[in-house]
């Protein structure tokens, strides 16, 4: 079966053809087009699907809340995209089974199928980029939660009354353990920047990266009590990079008061890079 999976991003958008029949899943088909912030998302999508000839299913994913029932509430990078009722849309001109979740969710799936946890049925994906996006998989299964907002990790807090957010809550873990919050802890410095000086050795950089570590260790530790996961995937600009992944390790490792009669989970890096939202969109779009 061809499985047609689209990952809209803010700047491009990325699909890719997965043929569910070969080892689990393979990559038959590939193309990246910019993305129009201000045109007619699903008309997109469908013309976007119609250019890879015969295929059996859609799925979409794309930044924000995204419901149940396909309907994209509210997302960060395309303006005009508010209580849109995609997955209706785009499935009633296509005349297929059309799935559109969460891009982490997304990118949490393909890790799990054939990705950094296959294998496991319990496992969490932590996408460490501007901000902080997840998914989890609990028990072989997606958890999407009641609304379909399940994974929104960022949006924790973990610094009662500190950082504003811009979801309106104030201490909220993406505010710390971001490239936004990394860029914040340098006092206003690029993360990318802060991450060149750190690899350079430079002493005040290395501080501030395991300062951002520290943070991003308090979120992963609330997430294990939470989940218990036997792995997390840490994907993303910033947690696919492998001096990060290597300092969030460490630290994770040595924790704050361990967690008393359980064993931590493994903390692996992403193994599908910026393929894994289109890829989940595509095993999602055939029903996971």
């Amino acid at each position: 079966m061809r499985r047609l999976g689209i990952d809209i991003g803010g700047t491009k958008t990325l699909c890719v053809v997965v043929d569910d029949s070969v080892d689990g899943g393979s990559v038959v088909d590939e193309r990246q087009v910019p993305t129009d912030p201000t045109g007619d998302a699903a008309a997109a999508i469908v013309d976007l699907a119609r250019t890879f000839g015969e295929i059996d299913s859609v799925g979409v994913g794309i930044a924000g809340l995204v419901s149940r029932d396909g309907d994209v509430v509210v997302t960060t990078h395309l303006p005009g995209v508010r209580e849109l009722p995609l997955r209706e849309r785009v499935a009633s001109q296509m005349g297929l089974p059309v799935v559109v979740d969460n891009d982490a969710t997304c990118a949490a799936v393909a890790e799990w199928r054939i990705g950094a946890a296959r294998g496991v049925d319990d496992a969490l994906m932590v996408t460490l980029g501007t901000g902080i996006g997840g998914g989890a998989i609990v028990g072989g299964r997606v958890a999407r939660g009641h609304n379909g907002f399940a994974g929104e990790f960022g949006h924790m807090v973990v610094a009662r009354g500190g950082e504003p957010c811009p979801c309106g809550r104030r201490g909220c873990w993406e505010g710390y353990a971001s490239g936004g919050g990394l860029a914040r802890l340098a006092g206003g410095v690029a993360s990318e920047t802060v991450v060149e000086r750190f690899l350079d050795g430079d002493s005040r950089a290395t501080e501030i990266v395991t300062s951002f570590a520290d943070w991003v260790v308090v979120g992963l530790h609330n997430l294990v009590n939470i989940y218990d996961p036997a792995y997390i995937v840490l994907g993303g600009g910033l947690g696919s990079r492998p001096e990060i992944v290597e300092l969030v390790s460490t630290r994770f490792a040595e924790g704050e008061g361990g967690h008393v009669g359980r064993a931590l989970p493994s903390l692996v890096a992403a193994l599908l890079g910026q393929r894994a939202g289109a890829i989940g969109a595509a095993f999602i779009g055939a029903g996971d």
